[in-house]
């Protein structure tokens, strides 16, 4: 079989297959899996255009890192065809952990075990499949491998995996403001003293990736309205599993059914997994699509306001929100479905964003001169500096009593 097939991006053309076992990773049921899985939650509430997979995401970043490796090569950064392989199979399977709607149901489904957990047990399992042939793949991801910058194009605060989801995020989304120029800033990575670090003269391109990536944040990922519609999702799952734990037989395919089920427990066994790869957006549309009709009226009304997109009024305010205004609502939302309720529906969410941390992964600018400095402390720099400070906002959603009574009625 003819394992060099290729791929058309809508974003870079044409994607190579550059090795037979990358091709036999994405034929894989768990890689499979990522065209079920949407990259952007439930943003295409807002932005339509919002449909494309983690799969199309991570074929993008194995594109991008082709061209990573390349570039290195080219300022005479030793690469072996090992390392080669290995710094592939891990960009390809960085996200294959995500669980339905990515973020938007991590640790809700799955609590306590976050996608990197999850996709590093996969990674384990296909390495048995193979016969071992991702031990690199795995030392590299995991950040074990002593040549450091390997890891560093995969995790950090410039690493691929950015470097193709902004790009791609503001391609779908029409979100102008998102686009950067993946191409340069690709050019400009070097390598010094083991470390992933920038060119000086790329410095402008890395402060106009900085800045789509806060502008991607708060127009795009925390939208006020996409956010209200995850809030719900999740709170809908919540209720589902209170329900099925106290003994309610709920619409559901096994594999959501044996997450609604299970207790919580300190590890993720084997028969979880199995569980879990079975799971994807369908099947939360599916269970949600029949909650509509429980006579649970929690669980019908929140699955009615995602399928039907009838979603709560929300805001986004610089300030906390005053104290009598969520006791009014709350009060308000439990006199028309009884105590308790308001937990599902009256939601105050505290939000954040650091466009750049210091104190992680920092960017290296190198210069003519072979020394490094932080990109934040450069005389050449523009705008970095006040992109390392957090922004935090207040997301406040709830229903108003016309919107509630309609949905209580439908």
């Amino acid at each position: 079989m003819n394992k060099f097939k290729i791929f058309n991006d809508p974003l870079y053309g044409f994607i190579t297959i550059p090795d037979g076992i990358i091709f036999d990773l994405i034929e894989h049921k768990y890689f499979q899996r990522l065209r079920r899985i949407s990259q952007t939650g439930l943003t295409q509430y807002v932005y339509p255009g919002c449909t494309h997979s983690r799969f199309l995401h991570a074929l993008g970043c194995l594109n991008l890192m082709q061209k990573a490796v390349q570039a290195l090569r080219l300022k005479n950064v030793e690469i072996s065809p090992e390392e080669e392989q290995a710094v592939y199979i891990a960009i390809l399977l960085h996200d294959i952990g995500h669980g339905p709607f990515s973020h938007t149901l991590e640790r809700t489904i799955v609590k306590d075990v976050s996608h990197e957990q999850i996709s590093l047990q996969l990674m384990h399992y296909l390495n048995a499949e193979t016969g071992g042939r991702l031990n690199l793949a795995i030392e590299i991801f995991t950040g074990k491998y002593p040549r450091y910058f390997l890891n560093e194009l995969i995790a950090s605060q410039l690493d691929i995996d950015r470097l193709d989801y902004l790009k791609r995020d503001s391609f779908f989304s029409g979100v102008a403001e998102g686009n950067i120029n993946s191409d340069r800033i690709i050019s400009m990575l070097n390598v010094h003293e083991n470390r992933l670090v920038i060119d000086e003269k790329g410095i402008y391109s890395v402060e106009k990736f900085l800045i789509s990536r806060m502008f991607m944040y708060w127009q795009v990922y925390m939208h006020k309205t996409s956010l209200a519609a995850e809030i719900y999702l999740t709170q809908a799952f919540r209720r589902a599993q209170e329900l099925a734990q106290n003994g309610e037989k709920l619409p559901a395919t096994p594999a959501l059914e044996y997450f609604l089920s299970r207790q919580k427990k300190d590890d993720f066994d084997f028969n979880d997994i199995n569980a879990f790869v079975d799971l994807d957006d369908n099947d939360i549309l599916f269970a949600l699509k029949q909650w509509q009709n429980q006579e649970d009226e929690i669980l019908s009304i929140l699955a009615k306001s995602i399928i039907q997109r009838k979603l709560p009024k929300a805001e986004i305010y610089n300030q906390e929100i005053p104290k009598e205004e969520i006791e009014k609502r709350v009060q308000l939302c439990e006199k028309l479905l009884g105590a308790g309720s308001s937990s599902y529906f009256v939601h105050d969410t505290e939000m954040s964003v650091t466009p750049y941390n210091k104190e992680s992964h920092p960017i290296l600018l190198l210069n003519k001169k072979k020394q490094c400095m932080d990109i934040a402390e450069s005389p050449k720099q523009i705008l970095t500096q006040p992109l390392y400070l957090k922004t935090v906002k207040h997301h406040f959603c709830s229903w108003n009593q016309e919107k509630l009574l309609r949905l209580k009625k439908k």
